[in-house]
C-alpha cells in the first residue's frame, strides 16, 4: 500500500473514531489537532501532528507551538515533544496519529509534571508583593499639584475660554473671605 492510500485510510479511521470529540480538530486533509486536559487546567495542551509526504514510513511532525500552549514552560513542551519523537519512531511504518494522541493522553500528567500548579510572571518574580505596594504608596504620594506664584494664578484667571469669554464665576466674591476682611458690626444698642 502507497503512503497516499495509508494516510486517506488512517483519515478515514480518525475521523470515525473522533467523531463528535469536542478535543479533536482536522486543520487540514495531513494536519490534525487534539487538545490533552480541560481548558482551564494549566496544564493542558494542544498537540499537533502533521503528516509529511512519506508518512508513515517517516515520523510526523510534532508540533506544540499553537497559542493555546503559551503557558507551557520550555522544558515541559521539549520533554512532551522527544518523547512523542521517541513513540513515533518505535512506530514508523504503521499509522501511529491515533496511537500519539491516546499515548499523550494516556500520559499527560506525567509529560507535564514539571509544569508549575500556578503561573508567576515575570515581574513579580524580580519584585517581592511587599515592594510593589511600597512604590505604588510612594507613587501616589508624589502626585502633587505644582505650586503656582501669585502672577501664574492671576494669568490662569484672566485666561478666555473657546467663545473669547471668561468662564462662568471668574468675578465672584468669596462673600466669607470678605466678610472676614471687614470684621463684624458693632451693635450700636449695647
Amino acid at each position: 500500500m502507497s503512503c497516499e492510500e495509508t494516510q486517506a485510510e488512517e483519515t478515514e479511521v480518525l475521523l470515525s473514531i473522533y467523531d463528535g470529540d469536542q478535543c479533536f480538530k482536522q486543520i487540514s486533509s495531513s494536519c490534525y489537532q487534539y487538545r490533552i486536559g480541560d481548558d482551564d487546567n494549566i496544564k493542558s495542551f494542544l498537540l499537533e501532528i502533521s503528516w509529511v509526504p512519506k508518512y508513515p514510513d517517516v515520523i510526523p511532525n510534532i508540533n506544540l507551538d499553537a497559542f493555546y500552549n503559551k503557558n507551557l514552560i520550555p522544558e515541559v513542551k521539549s520533554n512532551i515533544v522527544t518523547q512523542l519523537t521517541e513513540l513515533a519512531e518505535s512506530n514508523i511504518g504503521t499509522p501511529m496519529t491515533y496511537t500519539l494522541f491516546e499515548w499523550a493522553k494516556e500520559n499527560a500528567e506525567e509529560l507535564t509534571k514539571l509544569q508549575p500548579e500556578h503561573l508567576i510572571s515575570q515581574e513579580s518574580k524580580l519584585i517581592p508583593e511587599d515592594k510593589v505596594v511600597e512604590e505604588e504608596m510612594v507613587q501616589t504620594k508624589k502626585e502633587k499639584k505644582p505650586q503656582l506664584t501669585k502672577q501664574q494664578k492671576r494669568r490662569l484667571a484672566e485666561r478666555l475660554d473657546a467663545k473669547g469669554e471668561h468662564p462662568r464665576g471668574w468675578d465672584w466674591v468669596d462673600v466669607i473671605k470678605h466678610l472676614s476682611q471687614i470684621g463684624p458690626k458693632a451693635d450700636s444698642t449695647s
